[in-house]
């Protein structure tokens, strides 16, 4: 049996209503900057990183590329792809599904970033890259469990390249860059220790999960794992009908991302939110609105509504919000609903 027939459907997964969310956003979108899942063990986290890239059609990408940089888009493509288009090459293509690249917590940033090989490139005048983790992650998912046991310099490189689509590696004088658009998806037990705040907010989007309290839905988990576990061909098929509308759903999604509208009035309100809630710096209003504007694309709407920037606040703001020790975030909320009523209306 291929492994692609053991992955549990995403849209089997019981609950998790926020993580799914999070996750399907950085999809359509991932210009979002990842998502950071925090909560204890056995929440499904790995379960629907996984669903999630297997649910997704298979890619077009270059056969021999270490990048599988895509053969129609010459501006993402790494240099040797470019070259061999710009001397009227025809690149050789397959179709491959979307992957989840994990990053070991022990990985090095040698590992992670790949290395230059410079007495090659002294003796020879040419540079030779030995391609590391993030090479493998271009146009795929890099998954990150306990992000935050990860050495920080490291997670600096991470986030780096997460923003700016490129790895660069420089030694003794000599560099090289790549591609490398992906989607970090991050998690973390927070009794384990926390990740610093300047860390924290370069995480686009961040969700707390823990198991589902209600009776009825920890029997309906334990009900689809055994009937999973039992025949998983059977299981997959009795949930391809909605794999198939939620994955047509996210294409489409993509396609109208770009013509989704977003008005002053709801610049504003995002505004408003962060200066209300104290958040530093301005990356909390920026996600804030494409986390908003990428929900809209999801729903088929043409433009932004307040509703939609009240579900991109709840996403994009509890991890940035300035807190005191035991204080609720529900309160936080509240406040966000109130600024929403008063400025942008009523909640639609």
């Amino acid at each position: 049996m291929s492994s692609k027939k053991n992955i549990y459907p995403f849209c089997a997964i019981v609950g998790q209503e926020q993580m799914k969310k999070a996750l399907i956003l950085n999809v359509i979108n991932p210009a979002l900057g990842g998502a950071l899942i925090r909560g204890e063990k056995g929440t499904a986290k790995s379960t629907a990183v996984r669903a999630l890239a297997d649910l997704l059609p298979e890619m077009k990408m270059v056969a021999d590329c270490p990048f599988g940089c895509d053969p129609d888009d010459i501006s993402s493509m790494c240099a040797s792809c470019r070259q061999k288009i710009k001397a009227g090459e025809k690149l050789p293509y397959v179709f491959k599904k979307m992957r989840v690249i994990d990053l070991p917590v022990s990985a090095t940033e040698d590992r992670v970033v790949g290395t230059l090989d410079i007495e090659h490139a002294l003796k020879k005048g040419e540079k030779k890259f030995e391609p590391g983790i993030l090479a493998k992650a271009n146009r795929n998912i890099l998954y990150v469990d306990e992000v935050n046991l990860l050495d920080d310099h490291v997670v600096d490189v991470l986030l780096d390249a997460a923003a700016m689509g490129i790895n660069t590696v420089e030694r003794e004088g000599v560099s090289y860059s790549h591609p490398a658009r992906f989607i970090l998806v991050g998690t973390m037990n927070p009794e384990e220790g926390d990740l610093r705040p300047q860390l924290l907010d370069r995480f686009g989007l961040a969700v707390d999960v823990r198991g589902e309290m209600g009776t009825e839905n920890r029997v309906e988990v334990i009900k689809r794992r055994l009937t999973y576990e039992n025949d998983p061909d059977a299981f997959a098929v009795s949930f391809r009908e909605e794999q198939q509308e939620l994955a047509r759903r996210i294409l489409k999604a993509r396609d109208n991302l770009h013509q989704v509208k977003s008005s002053d009035k709801m610049l504003e309100l995002a505004a408003k939110i962060a200066i209300e809630l104290e958040v530093d710096g301005h990356r909390a209003d920026i996600t804030v609105i494409k986390t908003a504007i990428t929900i809209a694309a999801f729903n088929g709407q043409e433009e932004v509504k307040s509703a939609n920037l009240l579900e991109a606040a709840e996403l994009a703001l509890p991890h940035r919000m300035r807190r005191k020790p035991f204080e609720d975030e529900t309160l936080e909320f509240t406040k966000i609903e109130e600024i929403v009523r008063e400025e942008g209306g009523m909640i639609a």
